[in-house]
This record gives C-alpha cells, structure tokens and sequence, in this order.
C-alpha cells in the first residue's frame, strides 16, 4: 500500500472532477490510501463520492478571492494553488509521506510542492494548456497573460511525468510548450463501471431510432458558453457544402449534457 494525496482546485461537477476522483477510485480498489485537498469543496454541488466517506476532502486556502472586482481570475487560481501547495510541503507531506502527489489543472503548485523534498514524486494531468483556454484580449490582456503563461511552461517542466487525455492533447501540448522536450504520456479518462452495475435501470420515456444508413455526430458538453458548441452547429453547416444533398440528408448531430 502507498499514500496518495490529490490535490485539485475545485472539487465541483465536471470532467476534470470526474477524472481526478476515477484515478482515485482505481487507486483505492488496488488497496491503495488516498486523500484529496483542494481549494474549494461545496458539498451540495460535488461528486458523491467527496461528500459521502469515501475519500477524506481537506479545503486549503478557500479563503484568498477567486478574483479581484471580477478580473484577474487567472491570478487569483494560481495563488490559492500555490498556498495550497506551500501548506502541503510544510505540513502535510513530511507527516503523511506520499508515495506520489497527483495534481492537475494548474502547474504553478509543482515547484512548491518539491520543497518538502522526499522520495515522493509528482504527476501533472494536463487536461488542456492553461494559455489556451482564455479567451484573447487587447494589449492589456496581453501583458497580464504574458508572465502567466510563461510560468506555466516552466512549471510543467518541473513535474516527474505528465499525463494528457488524448493524442489530441499531446500534440496541442507540444506546441504549446515546446521548450519542454519530454513526451507527455497518454492516460485516458477512466469509468467507474461499478458505479453502472449499482444503478437502478431507469425506464426510458422515449427511444428515437437513428436507423443504421446515418452519420452520427455527437457532442457530448456541459451547457456553457465555454465549451463552444456553436462549433459543432458551424461545423454542420460547413459540411452541407462538400457533400451531396442525399449524403447530407442521412447526417444527425446529436447533442448532450447538462
């Protein structure tokens, strides 16, 4: 048996959650000990399983501003995770002495978190560059950004292995680090098929049949401006130009989430 300790900046409902507490379960069933500690932990938005036993949750520095008059939101995450990191290294990982830390999201905490100086190691799961997933703005913007996407890179650098969720990722991860010369490697997003075998089967209130002559395009997104699903609509609509109206006429889009 090893120590784990996760370290994320929001236990909340998403992808990246799911992720994190998946690994955390697949670590648990080998008989492995795990702990998480995060930034932020609401409990009446939160995976069941960081509310209900099966993981102990410790809330580290929910207390530093998630933003400054509604600016500076990128900033203000990388300060919580840093004191979350410094509070590690100098009181929790000299008492619990992990055997790996596994973080994710936000890479500035890893040079932090190696100040405790042990045989533990670090893993940073890059879901996405940090750089890319901010919107561009004018030169102002430029100059704020300039200093934090410049940290990001440095810092992943410093992580023992970093992991992504797909060849996708992997290569936007080289070119947009590409200073940094090792190969990330490849873990894909887990299921927790227990989770499946529990649940009740639910009837369902309808079933549309597709028919097998389609093309199916599915997304599968929350509902947020963020994740761009106006893309699939555009990318549809693309489409209508490059083949023929009967080819075209067997294409379905379906979309899903939450």
């Amino acid at each position: 048996m090893v120590r784990i300790i996760f370290l994320h900046p929001d236990l909340g409902i998403g992808g990246a959650e799911r992720l994190v507490l998946d690994a955390a379960l697949a670590f648990k069933s080998k008989g492995h000990d795990v702990a998480f500690y995060t930034n932020h932990h609401d409990t009446s938005h939160c995976f069941a399983e960081t509310r209900n036993g099966t993981f102990p949750v410790t809330v580290i520095g929910d207390w530093i501003p998630r933003s400054i008059f509604g600016k500076f939101k990128a900033a203000c995450a990388y300060a919580r995770m840093v004191y979350a990191a410094i509070y590690l290294a100098w009181y929790v990982i000299p008492v619990e002495e992990p055997t790996l830390i596994f973080c994710d999201l936000i890479s500035l905490c890893i040079p932090f978190l190696k100040l405790a100086r042990g045989p533990f190691r670090v893993v940073f799961y890059c879901h996405h560059p940090d750089k890319l997933l901010t919107s561009e703005g004018g030169f102002l913007k430029k100059i704020y950004r300039a200093p934090l996407n410049w940290l990001e890179e440095l810092t992943t650098a410093h992580a023992d292995k970093v992991l992504v969720n797909s060849k996708y990722t992997a290569r936007v991860y080289q070119d947009a680090f590409q200073k940094i010369k090792d190969v990330p490697d490849i873990c894909y997003p887990s299921i927790n098929t227990e989770f499946f075998r529990n649940a009740a089967p639910k009837p369902l209130k309808e079933i549309v049949p597709v028919g097998t002559d389609k093309f199916i395009f599915l997304s599968i997104n929350r509902y947020e401006r963020k994740k761009n699903l106006q893309l699939a609509l555009r990318a549809l609509e693309n489409l209508k130009s490059k083949i023929t109206s009967e080819d075209y006429n067997r294409v379905h889009l379906i979309m899903a989430g939450s």
